[in-house]
């Protein structure tokens, strides 16, 4: 197998990062691509201010989740748990133990392929790895590159590829740093990596959490699950926009619920009973147990305390996953958007959506009996408020 290794501080890992990653993997067929963000870097002393290495590790690993190239790309602590001088000759023993026959390659950009032979132990680092050294520019991939590699296959019999990257970022990690302090270079940035960065108040960002704009807190919202799930969320958001038009509701209601409808999704069961425990959420025993009855809560609670969102967000959220009896509007619209929105795929779906624009309880209705349905026929226990909202909607609609 090969095996990329792509090291850095990744302070922060920009769409740069990303880009050479994804074109390496391409260029030289790798298999598997590790991102080692570095504990200590030898070559340079992180900025006064720079996160934590625990920041530059979440913040690494949620990059990569959103190359959405499951067990292909993985983010490795091994410079974050080794302490002291990050030194790569090390980092490669330790990879080269784990993978005794697996093929090696090492990524870096122009300016460290140009000194590696001022590394610590260049002579081992090259016996243990490929190299490759992305170009930038035209410029970059020159008479310099070519001298460079030669000199390093001459001197320590390195293996060397030199690959032109298709698309360039045009920032460097120091100005993204300045461009955030000052509030700008977002666009820089994966949306999921712009929200932690928020939400954790880092580089001088020091955002009111409470006062988002809409596409910050999307960002945040993103940035607290995994990124398979973000066309689901953005899905919802812009149905249950769609909804509302359609039924008079408020759509920025709309769309703030459909944002963070699913923020903690991702959280553990100990997590979710901790934020009930903290705003004081009553919980039944089936709820207890159940994470994805739990989430709509937990979501609603920081939606709430946390991104200082209205009752009317509050409840949408809170009852998205099971319903209740006598819905609000907002209830019912974000209710149908989580179950039909457009990347969802199921019998009967089309039929839902169609309705939904059309006679808005018959599509509630329709919704939770489809939902008792399935969890009948999954043997899962029914939820006294789904039960509730199809029983008042029968009676309602009698009357």
């Amino acid at each position: 197998m090969k095996i990329g290794i792509y090291g850095g501080t990744f302070n922060p890992p920009h769409l740069g990062h990303l880009t050479s990653a994804r074109f390496a993997m391409e260029a030289l067929g790798l298999e598997k691509l590790l991102f080692v963000p570095a504990g200590e870097p030898p070559h340079k002393v992180l900025p006064e201010g720079s996160p934590t290495a625990e920041d530059r590790l979440a913040m690494t690993a949620i990059a990569a989740d959103g190359m959405l190239l499951k067990d292909a790309v993985e983010v490795d602590g091994t410079e974050l748990r080794r302490g002291g001088k990050s030194y790569t000759s090390d980092t490669l023993r330790e990879f080269h133990a784990r993978f005794p026959d697996d093929e090696l390659w090492l990524l870096m950009g122009t300016d460290m392929f140009l000194t590696l032979q001022n590394w610590h132990e260049p002579e081992v680092i090259c016996s243990l790895a490929h190299l490759c050294a992305f170009s930038r520019t035209q410029s970059d991939s020159g008479e310099l590159l070519a001298v460079q590699a030669k000199y390093l296959r001459d001197t320590f019999g390195a293996d060397v590829r030199t690959i032109q990257l298709p698309q360039i970022t045009p920032v460097s990690s120091t100005q993204l740093r300045e461009l955030l302090e000052r509030g700008e270079g977002s666009g820089y940035l994966s949306p999921a990596v712009y929200g932690y960065i928020l939400r954790r108040g880092l580089y001088g960002t020091h955002a009111d959490l409470k006062r988002l704009t809409d596409g910050q807190l999307r960002a945040c919202s993103y940035s607290m699950m995994k990124a398979k799930r973000i066309a689901h969320v953005g899905g919802v958001e812009e149905e249950a926009v769609r909804l509302a038009r359609r039924w008079g509701a408020d759509e920025e209601l709309a769309r703030r619920a459909g944002i963070l409808h699913d923020c903690t999704k991702y959280y553990s069961l100990e997590q979710q009973l901790q934020i009930c425990e903290e705003y004081g959420i009553v919980l039944d025993d089936l709820e207890r147990v159940s994470v994805k009855l739990l989430h709509s809560k937990t979501g609603a609670a920081l939606a709430r305390h946390v991104f200082g969102q209205p009752d009317e967000v509050y409840w949408a959220i809170y009852y998205h996953t099971t319903g209740k009896a006598d819905m609000t509007l907002l209830e019912k619209l974000v209710y149908l958007a989580d179950y039909m929105e457009p990347n969802r795929d199921f019998p009967g779906v089309e039929e839902l959506r169609k309705l939904c624009y059309e006679d808005l309880d018959a599509a509630l209705l329709m919704g939770l009996e489809m939902s008792i349905d399935d969890l009948n026929e999954r043997g899962v226990p029914i939820h006294r408020n789904t039960q509730g909202a199809r029983d008042w909607l029968l009676e309602h609609r009698k009357g």
